[in-house]
C-alpha cells in the first residue's frame, strides 16, 4: 500500500469526524499535522480517553530542527505601541537570546576582540534585530539587542544599534534568501582577508557543501556607505565574505547558520594555512567530484555562481600563492618569482655587475 502524506488540514478534519484514531499505520505526518494531533488528543483525552492508545501506535517521523523566523506572511507592526509590543513579544524574545548565544560563542573562539562583530536577523519586511554599538559580545543580554528597519531607524531598544548594522542590511537588499548575518575576526580568516589572499577550492568536501566560494570585498572604512555596497556586491554570489582589512560576514537561514558558516570560514583558512607550510603542495578534489559537491548544495536550497562554470574552472587555484606574487620569470623558467623580485636580462645583468665593479676599483684606486 502506498504512503500517504497526512497535512494539518488533513488531521483537522479527521478530529471533526472522530476517525483520527483510524490513521493507518505506515502515514507520513507533517510536523503541523503531529502538532495538530497532540493538541487534538488532549482535548479529547480530557473527555473521553478514547482512541489514545491507538493514535499513539502512529510511528513519529524523525524531523529536523527548525530555527528559521518565518515573517514573509505576516505585516509589520506599524505605530510605536505595536513596535514595542512585537519587540518584547515571546517569539522576538527568543531570538535575542539566540543572538546572544552566538555572542558568547564568537567571544569563546576568539573571533572578537573587544567590542568587535556583530549580529543582525531579520524578523519582518522592514524589521530587523541588531546587537548594540560598544559591547563584548561575549557578555550580551536581550536587552542589548535594539529593532531596526530597511534605512537603519532605530525603532526599539534600550541602547544605540551598531554602527556596522548599514553592512548588514546591505547584505538583505541584494539577497532575499538571507534572514541572518554574522561579522567577526577569526584570526585565520582576517590573516587572509590583511594579505588579500582569496582561499582556494576543491580542498575540503564539507567547505564546498556549506561555504562554496569564499568572496572577497575590497577595504572601505567600516560603517560608512561605501563599505556596505562593496559587501553587498559580493554577497550576491557568495554565503561568506572576506573583507580586506577587516574581517568576515556570512549570511544563512538564521542566525545559528550564519555564525556555523563563520566557523566553517575560519576552520578551513586554519586548515589550508597550516597545509600549505608542510611542503608537499596541494590535493584537490577532482573536478567531476567538485561538480557533485555543487549539485549537492543546490539540494539544500543554496545557489552557487560556479554551477555555469566550465570543467576546467571549477577547481582553479592558479592564483592561490601563499607568500608570492605572480611576475614575469626570467626566460625558460618556471619558478614563480618570490614578493619583490624582478626578472632581468642576461644582458642588463652584465652591465650591473661591470658598474659594480669599476666603483669598487676607483674607490680602491683613490684610496
Amino acid at each position: 500500500m502506498a504512503k500517504r502524506v497526512y497535512t494539518e488540514n488533513d488531521i483537522v478534519e479527521l478530529l471533526k469526524a472522530g476517525k483520527v484514531a483510524d490513521l493507518p499505520a505506515n502515514a507520513i505526518l507533517t510536523p503541523a499535522a503531529r502538532d495538530r494531533i497532540k493538541s487534538g488528543l488532549g482535548k479529547s483525552a480530557s473527555s473521553s480517553g478514547a482512541g489514545v492508545a491507538k493514535t499513539s501506535a502512529v510511528p513519529a517521523e524523525p524531523t529536523l530542527p527548525n530555527y528559521v523566523y518565518e515573517w514573509e506572511d505576516k505585516e509589520d507592526p506599524k505605530t510605536p505601541e505595536a513596535i514595542q509590543k512585537f519587540f518584547t513579544s515571546p517569539v522576538i524574545e527568543r531570538i535575542k537570546e539566540q543572538m546572544c548565544e552566538m555572542g558568547r560563542r564568537m567571544w569563546a573562539k576568539d573571533y572578537t576582540d573587544g567590542n568587535g562583530g556583530n549580529l543582525v536577523v531579520r524578523v519582518g519586511h522592514n524589521l530587523f534585530l541588531t546587537t548594540q554599538t560598544l559591547i563584548c559580545k561575549g557578555f550580551m543580554t536581550p536587552e542589548t539587542i535594539a529593532l531596526v528597519d530597511f534605512d537603519g531607524k532605530q525603532l526599539a531598544g534600550k541602547y544605540k544599534r551598531t554602527s556596522e548594522c548599514m553592512t548588514h542590511l546591505a547584505i538583505y537588499r541584494v539577497q532575499p534568501k538571507a534572514r541572518a548575518t554574522c561579522h567577526a575576526h577569526p584570526p585565520h580568516a582576517t590573516a587572509y582577508a590583511v594579505a588579500n589572499v582569496q582561499p582556494p577550492t576543491c580542498m575540503i568536501p564539507e567547505a564546498e557543501v556549506f561555504l562554496g566560494q569564499i568572496g572577497m570585498a575590497e577595504y572601505q572604512t567600516p560603517g560608512t556607505p561605501a563599505n556596505a555596497e562593496a559587501v553587498g556586491k559580493a554577497a550576491k554570489q557568495h554565503h561568506a565574505i572576506l573583507m580586506v582589512n577587516h574581517g568576515v560576514i556570512t549570511w544563512g537561514d538564521h542566525i545559528e547558520d550564519a555564525y556555523w558558516k563563520m566557523e566553517n570560514v575560519d576552520a578551513y583558512c586554519k586548515t589550508i594555512w597550516v597545509a600549505s607550510q608542510l611542503g608537499n603542495g596541494f590535493k584537490t578534489i577532482t573536478k567531476g567530484q567538485a561538480r557533485e559537491l555543487i549539485e549537492l548544495r543546490k539540494t539544500l536550497g543554496m545557489e552557487d555562481k560556479r554551477e555555469s562554470w566550465k570543467e576546467c574552472e571549477l577547481c582553479d587555484n592558479s592564483e592561490f600563492r601563499p607568500g608570492v606574487v605572480c611576475a614575469t620569470n626570467p626566460e625558460g623558467s618556471s619558478a614563480p618569482q618570490q614578493q619583490g623580485s624582478a626578472a632581468v636580462s642576461s644582458d642588463q645583468a652584465e652591465a650591473l655587475v661591470q658598474e659594480i665593479t669599476d666603483t669598487i676599483l676607483k674607490q680602491l684606486q683613490s684610496n
